[in-house]
């Protein structure tokens, strides 16, 4: 699943769902996902507060892929990465070495308590 932003068009994040993830999704209108690292599902936000509303659902041709067209709320300007990022995809290659490009909104030491 990819998360993009409505407004912007910006990519988010990659992320994991299962059928129970996608239906909820489809139900509440917010983003909900299935976290491999805590085995679980997990809505956007529980924690943070940074929560997805979701404005469209969109599948790929081969049926594979789905994405969420969404607006991060929570913090202005939205951030939808745990590192207090606007967006997970922060690293460019420059040069052969990957450097961070994207300033960090806030401490995730402050976001996850």
């Amino acid at each position: 699943m990819i998360a993009q932003e409505l407004d912007t068009n910006d990519v988010l994040m990659f992320a994991f769902m299962n059928r129970e993830a996608l239906r909820l999704t489809a139900e509440r209108g917010e983003a909900v996902y299935w976290s491999r690292s805590r085995s679980r599902l997990w809505h956007k936000g529980e924690e943070s507060g940074h929560i997805q509303k979701v404005h469209e659902m969109r599948l790929d041709c081969d049926n594979d892929v789905v994405l969420l067209k969404v607006t991060q709320l929570g913090h202005e300007p939205g951030i939808a990465c745990h590192t207090g990022r606007h967006s997970c995809f922060y690293q460019r290659l420059e040069g052969g070495r990957w450097a961070s490009v994207e300033p960090v909104l806030k401490d995730p030491e402050r976001i996850y308590k």
